[in-house]
């Protein structure tokens, strides 16, 4: 096992990798801003080293010191947590090449997951199903407009270098379409550098649902089943939860056999999710009608595995950190089973009663609810900061991410219900009213 590791992230999963880290005996090395000289991943490691100014560009993102860290410490992994460098190839490569492991998929894996439209080529080789549409490389915007007629109304346009909802359109009629594609690529050359975009059919009535799939070196892969993250706002993930309500045990298998044959397409290894877009025109009432389409791959750990991990009994980032330093999977396929239900809620700091509004400033209270595991379930809390601590205009928004599960989806309702009524924030704005009324929302019970 490795002796030490450096954490090239900061915030919960920071202290996430930490954790599991010092369980296992391996030492750890954080790096830190100006902003996150007090920062609670700072302390929850065993080293800490300064790597620049407070915004990402001067610091997290800044890989050549990361490596450099890496090496004046010791340390002979990186694990790059999500977000940030967490899928640069270019990062993965110069790891290698200084001798240092990337405890995430080969680059390789990387740059063919990175393309919207370049990764849906290769699904499509692979036989997993896609989104009927158009991924080519010719961007004639008289073609794309003839395609776009021909999927017919309504479409998606999307930016192929794209994420996080930026640089995608929804067009319903034919004579919208033109300017919607200008549009799209105004946004996409100023959010990404790149404004290649690829139609899609709009799916109606649509869920967002993934499977977590994770391989090793010695060419196992396994999927750990599925997550809905349908509950989304701006096209971000809101609250997660596993299995997904209303999944037939065929489609399940369909979707995990599916998952693992695109990760095996790039020669995954690692934990990764594939991402798909699940039509139901049918409703919940008709499950038999639901079809799966692939979306994405993202190429590391997503920000909510923890409900994963607690209807699977598996700690993702063990694996990760033992799959990294070439041990085997330690399951089959058939050793994985699904233990009751869980959900995760993402605390951020914004302000629901006023479009939610971005909330920065001092914690003058925070007090999570406990964390506790008894005979009617678990509540988990997932953060990186702490009481008196500051929320910085310079990082995501997320405060903390509350995890519970339960032995049904009814009683993980009730038990979110009760932590949420339970989680006290006191100086900035949180969105836990807005989670508090999901949790009573008819249509999401």
């Amino acid at each position: 096992m490795f002796k030490k590791i450096l954490i090239a992230n900061r915030g919960e999963i920071a202290c996430r990798v930490a954790a599991t880290a010092r369980r296992l005996g391996v030492q750890t090395v954080a790096v830190y801003s100006d902003a996150d000289a007090n920062a609670k991943h700072v302390a929850a490691c065993d080293e800490a080293i300064h790597i620049g100014g407070s915004a990402p560009k001067d610091s997290y993102l800044q890989w050549q010191r990361i490596i450099a860290a890496a090496q004046a410490t010791g340390a002979q992994a990186i694990h790059p947590g999500y977000g940030f460098l967490s899928e640069n190839e270019d990062f993965a490569n110069a790891c290698a090449a200084a001798g240092l492991v990337f405890i995430g998929p080969p680059a390789s894996a990387i740059q063919a997951m990175g393309l919207k439209a370049e990764s849906k080529r290769l699904m499509d080789k692979a036989g997993v199903p896609l989104v009927p549409g158009y991924q080519g490389e010719d961007q004639d915007p008289a073609l794309l407009q003839r395609e776009a007629d021909r999927i017919g109304y309504p479409v998606l346009i999307k930016a192929s270098a794209g994420g996080g909802g930026k640089g995608m359109r929804l067009v319903e009629k034919s004579e919208d379409f033109a300017a919607a594609l200008a549009s799209c690529q105004r946004e996409a050359i100023n959010s990404f550098g790149n404004d290649a975009v690829l139609v899609e059919k709009y799916v109606l009535r649509p869920r967002h649902i993934e499977i977590q799939v994770f391989g090793d070196s010695h060419g196992n892969c396994v999927y750990l089943f599925e997550r809905d993250c349908s509950v989304q706002r701006r096209h971000q993930k809101v609250l997660e939860e596993a299995p997904a309500p209303g999944m037939t045990e065929a489609l399940r298998r369909q979707m995990g056999e599916a998952a693992v044959a695109a990760a095996q397409a790039v020669g995954y290894v690692g934990a990764g999710t594939v991402e798909f877009i699940v039509e139901q025109p049918g409703g919940y009432e008709h499950p038999e009608q639901m079809k799966f389409y692939f979306m994405e791959m993202n190429t590391r750990l997503q920000v909510e595995h923890p409900v994963t991990e607690l209807i699977t009994g598996l700690d993702l980032v063990e694996q990760m950190i033992r799959v990294a330093y070439g041990e085997k999977l330690p399951l089959s396929q058939a050793d994985v089973k699904i233990n009751g239900w869980s959900m995760e809620c993402r605390i951020n700091a914004e302000d629901p009663f006023r479009g939610f509004l971005p909330s920065t400033g001092r914690l003058v209270k925070f007090l999570p609810p406990k964390e506790t595991t008894d005979d009617k379930g678990t509540t988990r809390v997932d953060t990186g900061v702490y009481d008196g601590g500051e929320i910085s205009m310079f990082y995501d928004s997320m405060i903390a991410k509350l995890i519970v599960h339960a032995p049904t989806r009814a009683q993980a309702i009730d038990r979110m219900r009760d932590a949420l009524n339970g989680f006290v924030i006191r100086g900035i704005s949180s969105n836990i009213p807005f989670q508090a009324a999901l949790m009573q929302h008819p249509v999401f019970h």
